[in-house]
């Protein structure tokens, strides 16, 4: 057994299913998985036509969110349309996140020979699941900015030859635009791993004292990352609903 700290930065494989590896961060993204739906089918067999409190409050949240979408998007449709992804995303990051600070996430695992793998880890600790996120967003933002604007002149904001600025202004768009894979990605992978990172080293070297208030810092982060995943995805989309001449 290793001693000191020992920091991984993939995903470690707890078992495997047909020859599927089954990495601890998939667990715990099935496990968000069941919590979302479970609540979104125990709610809706809920729901009154005089709500209760819980039901207004979360009434309250939605019907914000969904006016805040209009006004961003200027359009009732559209901010209809998008909610589920955008509440989704959110939803899904901030539960994945905050499941990491349940105790026994992270502590409670299997033995490969001398290696110590968790059940459970963060999906945002996970690149590959970060990535997904990026992809599905990414797509997301250009095929809606395709079927709003038409082909060509959605395609008019990376290939403009009208002039030699345009065209230079195109292209910055199109390798800030394909960017955005990189930095959806990286952006909340290195935010949730840095902090177990964090965690981790101040559990070592000040197990009492240190890690509670950096625990309640992550807490607040993973809150944070949620929301600015959600955000920019929305924000994008409005970029790629606006007129060429408007986005430059």
């Amino acid at each position: 057994m290793h001693s000191g700290i020992e920091v991984v930065l993939r995903a470690e494989q707890i078992g495997s299913v047909f020859g599927f590896p089954i990495t601890n961060s998939l667990l715990m993204t099935w496990v968000v998985m069941a919590l979302l739906i479970g609540f979104s089918y125990f709610f809706g067999r809920r729901l009154k036509m005089v709500p209760g409190k819980f039901q207004a409050g979360v009434e309250w949240a939605f019907t914000s969110v969904i006016d805040y979408m209009t006004e961003t998007l200027e359009s009732r449709e559209l901010a209809l349309r998008f909610f589920p992804l955008i509440a989704t995303i959110f939803l899904f990051i901030f539960i994945g996140n905050e499941l990491a600070f349940v105790p026994g996430v992270g502590s409670i695992g299997i033995f490969h020979e001398t290696e110590f793998a968790p059940l459970l880890r963060a999906p945002s600790a996970d690149l590959n699941f970060t990535l997904a996120l990026a992809f599905i967003s990414f797509f997301t933002i250009e095929i809606t900015g395709i079927a709003t604007l038409g082909f060509l002149k959605y395609g008019s904001k990376f290939v403009n030859l009208r002039s030699p600025i345009g065209f230079a202004v195109g292209l910055i768009e199109m390798v800030s635009n394909v960017g955005r894979l990189i930095s959806f990605s990286f952006r909340l992978f290195g935010n949730i791993f840095a902090g177990e990172v964090m965690i981790l080293v101040a559990m070592y070297f000040l197990p009492v004292l240190l890690p509670v208030p950096l625990i309640a810092f992550e807490v607040f982060v993973g809150l944070i990352q949620a929301v600015v995943f959600a955000m920019l995805t929305l924000f994008f989309i409005k970029l790629a609903i606006m007129e060429p001449e408007e986005g430059h």
